[in-house]
């Protein structure tokens, strides 16, 4: 890694710290504002799930990219079945840095064999996965750094996730 794209990654995860601590509203306060369907208290049918989840991710799409900084881009995220999606995969996205516009597909939750509390925490981590994606899309790519990138970018997810749920 250069030292550009090393200060590139350092200010990404600086700024998404400070962004996630800036954020007034602590975890146990939106837990208790949550639908009881989505604190995982209530059994629901596996439609009511895909729609509670399909509007949980389009909320938390909005929260990460705003706190990444990527409101520029038009990104759209649809729901797919894992035969839809790359073995040992979870989400893909597709992009065009020039354009500013992608589309991310992440694991329909029928497809998870999760308490639906946790699916919704897996779909929300898989959404700043891929859009951590987006925001390194500047930085070189090839086939023989993929594993490296990826295991950074869960890295960084992990870790702005953590900030955010500790608040």
């Amino acid at each position: 890694m250069t030292q550009s794209n090393s200060v590139r990654l350092g200010f990404l995860i600086f700024a998404a710290f400070v962004s996630a601590n800036a954020q007034s509203t602590d975890s146990a306060s939106r837990e208790a504002k949550m639908p009881t369907s989505q604190r995982g208290s209530t059994i629901v049918s596996s439609d009511e799930q895909r729609q509670i989840a399909a509007t949980f991710v389009k909320e938390k799409l909005a929260v990460w990219q705003e706190r990444l900084k990527l409101k520029d881009w038009q990104i759209s995220v649809v729901m797919a079945r894992r035969s839809d999606l790359k073995p040992k995969t979870l989400g893909a996205t597709h992009w065009d840095k020039d354009k500013k516009c992608a589309s991310i597909s992440i694991l329909d939750p029928s497809d998870y064999n999760l308490p639906f509390r946790d699916i919704l925490n897996d779909l929300e981590l898989t959404v700043v996965h891929e859009l951590v994606h987006l925001d390194l899309a500047a930085l070189p790519r090839s086939e023989a750094s993929r594993s490296t990138e990826e295991h950074a970018i869960n890295k960084i997810a992990d870790a702005l996730l953590a900030l955010d749920r500790q608040r």
